[in-house]
């Protein structure tokens, strides 16, 4: 299993490059990056888009996609690559691929024949590929010898055969079968008599007629055409001349209209063929429109079906009723979605009928991402340098763009924080030169321009010194220079200089890489142009070097040889040659803590990590579809980092896996010795030791404390240092609230993230009254909110926390006085309520938001919490839920609890609100859990006080060492059965790393641990002398006489504790006879439970492998296998681990064929355990057909046969942390059911064989044994 976990990613802009980029299909929307596919499909649960999968295998970039109308789950794609590629969505996978000779344009699905593929490359032909019946091409006959390129074709959606194409002339060609072929026609009459060209941007077929269509063109705008007269019906005026149209798309749902999507500005205009101006202008963004593409709204569970859907035999150009107007004075638009995607490569899916964004990417990179560098004085913020032109930062506690450099500056290739706390970024450039950009005043404050118009490849700040900044450029130039302007040094090299770095160690020296294949290190004061030192070895090009910053003169250098040579400056030698890359290397970086670990990235798309010492490739992450550029490691998070690519994603990495004994040492309080240590002797010894600054200022931070608040601080402190800042601080504050911490004590951060529930409505309050000052000032400013929106989300906020007059007045401020005098009587008058009620559940239906205030101000608060749920706005639903307990929402009828915003003491609130409140957290956690982040989970967990179940989502979401430290932090003792389950697994990580007197330290401060240390003392494989200083350190006997008392107890009919000892002795194979007849002994029995056999079974699973692969354990081995597969399913089952409960009664019954062990279990009985199971899922029951009903007569059994397992973890799946998010080439089957992994992949023991990291979990925790039937055990934790 890797060692390094992705934790977070930012998925690539939309490419603003090619014209059919995005589509939609069913419950999913696709959009095309440069070289990837992103695929987003609706989780009916939330009513939300989540991000499904990556598909990519193109080369170079992709230049048009199209859904299959017949089948949802197909999609094809076009490249540069000259590759045309049909996918499977659900599956994840290439069907099928064919190569062309040139590159194709523009592609779709010919509906008069089944699994057709067309597509267009040039001015044709239009070649059609049947991938269903593995044919070769072919072309259609009169579709070829265009005199224009072709930018765009569409087969008519009803006449079959029937196509359109538009060239880049602004001319259209139509074909219709049975018609004379008309070529380049219906040019704009702007273009007639001219050669000039204004190429058609897009083409939508009516789709209600066969002969209109719907036509753009860059400059001319849009017109609607009759095919078959080749006349003009209607051209549609834009608002001004600076206006453009690239994507046009027809309104499913609403006979007559389309949108266009503005080039310009981000404004969606609504149109109706009838007028030829727009009716609707939607401001969306302020960056132009690049594609659009419409869907009608897929209904939602429990809603009745679209109302507005067309009659049959309506044309589009038939005289419509205009939109009724809602309450806001604007038109109710059609329910409908729109995929849209702008020129700065945002991408997002617009509800037309709630006039509101279901998804939204405001920004993203549309190109290769160069480089990537933290923030020093503010870590969680990142910036990167993109092909784009663009500088970008990003908060990566959330991975939203925070800025977003000015202008266009080219291809950016590097790019460096200024030190300290000055808001400054410097880049370089391919043909600007290098830059300052002032984040503060928004715009470039200094250029230097003396490598000419060459490119400058690299830029460095001096951490020591912030007046100095260097470059190197293609004019075999490194120029070190004032940050006003002034030349310090100018380095002559005698080619392109590629990368340059100050040592970390002295302000005065800096190492520079070059094209000559070497390295070259210069000392400032000798006002020398010749370097101090120069190191030859690569065969290529050298790219980057790097100072290690925990090794002084040690350096390290890339290059296009695919080599990495690490250099000491004092020996003048290459002290080491790392191998493994099979491509150049580009990113290069030194861990900060670790001063032996190394990660590199290369072109050969992987990145590597790197033991120095010995040159040894510790781990190989796949994850990267392209080229890997920047490296980067958070600045107070040490074991964070950052990777960017030429596939235009950010990806954020936890590298905590390579130093998990540390993590364990701090959990055992072993002495810092064993956890900080000097640079010398981290790399001289064989555990890791922290070396960098922040460790040692953390342990000069915690030896001023005592006991027993220095050991609670210990585990706070480090946790944040070794997770990822995605809620760790957070889930630490909330802990500290429920122990009692002061308010004062909180930092400024935690408003920002999810608060306890005694806090949540007074700091909501205090922004609403913060929002409210804005009535006292005179202007907003430039760029500022406006004051009608501040005070609007004031009202919003007032009306969530029950202040139901304080609503109505900013109403009144606001001039909306239909809605203010709506929800005025709300606070007595009966009528009104029975009124509002009804006017509530009309707006509900509708799904429209503005039923929410009618809904408070009557005290509906259940039916408020409902429908915020409903629409996915959970957090809105956990402040209403709050707002309730405390007594700030009451029916009119019902006098108030206390005043509204007095959040302390009052009322005990009642069980009904208590329970609204608790389900409400439960459904905002499960949402978070079901993203892959259970730390964020636990918090909403915590938020309420239910200190299990945040302790049950740790444990589920494999968070073990978190879940440990907040266990023995929490003061509730409720938690005491989790923490030793958390410790019992952690201890499985021990093993791994061959760490067991750690995991003694650790199982001693848990509860029963004598059990657990029986299981640990017996997996152990070592010496016999090694065994028994283990069992010495665990208080258990020696291996011997463990045997003796073994056979003692055989005498005694006392099998669980004569495997127990059989187990620890020198012969743990004997426990196989006694233990097994035990199991079948009681498996005979007419009624026989779970509990009765699964103790037993537990212990003979820590049976070493090596016994229990010995020829003459092979009967015991077999019946063993199966048993533990068949039991292992059933407890599955009890704890809801739904995904493996099929394949585990599968491999069971591979085991019963394979091995035919001698146990009282058949095939037939897997049937009806199976059936009973399936029949509690709503999806089996029509499976099942006339069974069904003996099937749930069977479960009961079944159920009895379970019964109630003592384990305290909430039922459900594991959700390992980051395994919802998809890769773009670490593409793996999972052995268990044959689909693709997402997330990270657990190999077995073959090697090759892998399951999903979350699936291995569970299999673990249930059954002991491979599901690849070798006897050998599973360990992924």
């Amino acid at each position: 299993m890797s060692k390094v976990r992705q934790v977070a990613l930012l998925p690539a802009g939309c490419q603003p490059w090619n014209t059919d980029v995005c589509d939609a299909s069913g419950e999913r929307f696709a959009y095309s990056a440069t070289l990837a596919i992103y695929i987003y499909q609706l989780d009916r649960k939330f009513n939300e888009f989540k991000l499904h999968s990556v598909m990519s295998e193109h080369k170079k970039t992709i230049t048009a996609i199209s859904w299959n109308p017949r089948n949802p789950d197909i999609l094809a794609s076009t490249g540069a690559d000259n590759q045309v590629i049909v996918w499977n969505i659900p599956q994840q996978r290439a069907l099928d691929k064919i190569t062309t000779k040139t590159t194709p344009n523009s592609v779709g699905w010919c509906l008069h024949e089944r699994d057709c593929v067309s597509f267009v490359c040039g001015r044709g032909p239009l070649c059609m590929w049947n991938y269903g019946t593995g044919g070769g091409l072919t072309f259609h006959k009169e579709a070829q010898n265009f005199l224009s390129d072709i930018c765009q074709f569409r087969w008519h959606h009803k006449k079959l055969g029937k196509l359109a194409f538009g060239h880049t002339d602004g001319s259209l060609s139509l074909f219709n079968p049975g018609q004379k072929s008309q070529k380049h026609v219906l040019r704009p009459e702007t273009l007639e008599g001219t050669d000039e060209e204004d190429p058609v941007s897009d083409l939508d077929w009516d789709p209600l007629s066969s002969e209109y269509l719907l036509v753009s063109n860059t400059h001319f705008g849009v017109r609607l055409i009759d095919t078959d007269s080749l006349s003009i019906i209607m051209c549609f005026q834009l608002p001004s001349a600076a206006a453009q149209v690239h994507s046009i798309a027809w309104i499913p749902s609403a006979p007559g209209m389309f949108l266009t999507g503005d080039s310009h500005v981000g404004v969606m205009r609504m149109w109706n063929v009838s007028k030829a101006s727009p009716i609707e202008n939607i401001k969306l963004k302020k960056m132009g429109f690049h594609a659009l593409h419409v869907f009608s709204t897929a209904p939602q569970p429990g809603n009745n079906n679209n109302k507005m859907a067309t009659s049959q035999g309506v044309s589009s150009t038939s005289y419509t009723i205009a939109p009724t107007m809602s309450q806001t004075n604007r038109f109710a638009l059609p329910p409908a979605h729109a995929v849209c995607t702008f020129l700065d490569g945002g991408v997002g899916l617009y509800d037309l009928g709630k006039r509101k964004w279901n998804f939204l990417r405001s920004e993203g990179h549309v190109e290769t991402i160069f480089d990537c560098k933290f923030k020093p004085d503010n870590p969680d913020l990142l910036a990167t340098a993109s092909f784009d032109g663009t500088v970008k930062v990003w908060d990566i506690t959330d991975m939203t763009a925070v800025e977003t450099s000015p202008g266009n500056e080219g291809v950016i290739y590097s790019i460096t924080w200024a030190p300290g706390d000055i808001n400054c970024i410097a880049g370089s450039t391919s043909r600007q030169g290098a830059f300052i950009w002032d984040i503060d005043k928004g715009k470039i404050v200094k250029r230097f321009t003396e490598h000419g118009k060459h490119s400058v490849y690299s830029v460095a700040w001096c951490p020591k010194d912030s007046r100095r900044i260097a470059t190197c450029g293609a004019d075999g130039h490194c120029i070190i220079r004032q940050v006003d302007g002034k030349i310090l040094q100018k380095y002559k090299h005698p080619a392109a200089v590629f990368g340059c770095d100050w040592s970390p160690h002295n302000k005065d020296m800096i190492a520079t890489g070059c094209e000559d294949k070497t390295v070259r290190v210069y000392y400032l004061p000798t006002n020398s142009e010749q370097p101090l030192k120069i190191f030859a070895g690569h065969s290529a090009k050298v790219f980057h070097v790097r100072w290690s910053p925990l090794r002084e003169g040690i350096l390290c250098s890339g290059s296009d040889d695919g080599g990495i040579r690490i250099w000491d400056y004092t020996q003048d030698a290459c002290i080491n040659f790392l191998e493994g890359h099979k491509a150049p290397v580009r990113g290069l970086l030194w861990s900060s803590e670790i001063p032996y670990l190394l990660i590199s990235g290369s072109w050969d798309y992987t990145i590597r990590i790197w033991d120095i010492r010995d040159g040894a490739c510790i781990d190989t992450v796949l994850d990267h579809g392209a080229d890997v550029y920047g490296l980067a490691c958070h600045p107070s998070r040490p074991f964070i980092l950052a990777s960017c690519s030429r596939d235009s994603t950010l990806r954020i990495w936890s590298l905590t896996p390579l130093v998990e004994p540390l993590q364990m040492n701090i959990l055992a309080k072993r002495p810092w010795s064993e956890i900080i240590g000097t640079a010398e002797n981290a790399t001289s010894g064989v555990s890791p030791l922290l070396t960098g600054k922040v460790s040692k200022d953390l342990r000069a931070q915690l030896e001023k404390l005592q006991e027993p608040e220095l050991y609670c601080k210990t585990l706070k402190l480090f946790s944040n240092f070794f997770t990822h800042p995605g809620g760790s601080q957070n889930l630490w504050e909330l802990v500290g609230v429920i122990n009692g911490k002061a308010d004062c004590y909180l930092s400024s951060n935690y408003s920002k993230g999810i608060m306890h529930s005694k806090h949540l409505t007074k700091y909501k309050a205090s922004a609403a009254q913060e929002l409210e000052m804005v009535k006292m000032s005179r202007s907003s400013g430039i760029g500022a909110p406006k004051k009608e929106d501040q005070l609007r989300e004031a009202a919003n906020m007032h009306i969530r926390l029950g202040n139901i007059q304080r609503y109505c007045e900013l109403m009144v401020d606001l001039g909306e006085w239909e809605r203010a005098m709506a929800v005025a009587p709300g606070v007595s008058l009966d009528y009104w309520k029975s009124l509002a009620d009804r006017h509530a559940d009309f707006l509900m239906e509708q799904e429209n938001e503005l039923a929410i205030p009618f809904c408070i101000a009557t005290g509906s608060a259940k039916k408020c919490v409902d429908f915020l749920t409903s629409q996915g706005h959970l957090q809105e639903a956990m402040l209403v839920a709050e707002a309730t307990i405390e007594g700030s929402i009451n029916p009119p009828s019902k006098p108030s609890k206390k005043p509204p915003l007095n959040c302390n003491g009052g009322e005990t609130p009642n069980e009904d609100d208590l329970s609204m409140l608790h389900n409400t957290a439960d459904t905002l956690a499960d949402w978070y859990f079901r993203n892959g982040s259970p730390i964020l989970a636990a918090c909403c967990h915590l938020s309420v006080d239910h200190c299990q179940k945040a302790m049950s989502k740790l444990i589920r979401g494999n968070e073990l060492e978190l879940a440990v430290s907040i266990g023995r932090v929490l003061k509730n003792q409720d938690v005491g059965a989790l923490t030793n389950v958390a410790t019992e697994y952690l201890v499985r990580r021990c093993e791994n790393i061959g760490k067991w007197e750690l995991a003694v330290d650790l199982l001693k401060d848990t509860d029963d641990s004598e059990r657990h240390l029986v299981r640990l003392c017996a997996s152990c494989a070592a010496s016999q002398s090694e065994i028994d200083d283990l069992h010495s350190k665990a208080g258990l006997p020696s291996m011997q006489k463990c045997l003796k008392k073994a056979e003692t107890l055989l005498s005694q009919s006392s099998p669980e504790d004569c495997v127990k000892y059989y187990i620890l002795s020198t012969q743990p194979e004997k426990a196989l006879d006694v233990g097994l007849e035990h199991i079948k002994g009681q498996m005979q029995r007419s009624v026989w439970k779970v509990a009765d056999v699964y103790p037993v079974l537990q212990l003979l699973g820590y049976i070493m492998t090596e016994k229990l692969q010995q020829q003459k354990c092979a009967k015991y081995c077999g019946e063993l296998l199966a048993l533990s597969a068949y039991v292992g399913a059933l407890v599955a089952i009890g704890r809801g681990y739904d995904t493996i409960v099929v394949p585990l009664f599968e491999h069971t019954r591979y085991l019963l064929k394979s091995r035919q062990p001698n146990i009282p279990l058949s095939e037939q009985q897997l049937d009806l355990d199976l059936a009973a199971w399936r029949s509690q899922g709503e999806q089996d029951r029509d499976t099942l057909g006339t069974t069904y009903g003996s099937a749930c007569e069977h479960y009961k059994v079944l159920r009895e046969r379970i019964g109630v397992e003592p384990y305290p973890v909430e039922r459900g799946v594991d959700v390992a942390a980051g395994s919802a998010m998809p890769s773009h080439s670490d593409v793996h089957m999972s052995v268990l059911n044959g689909r693709r992994i997402q997330g990270l992949a657990f190999f077995l023991e073959d090697g090759r064989s892998a399951v999903s990291i979350s699936d291995a979990i569970m299999w673990s925790k249930v059954n002991p044994f491979s599901p690849l039937a070798t006897g050998a055990r599973i360990n992924p934790f």
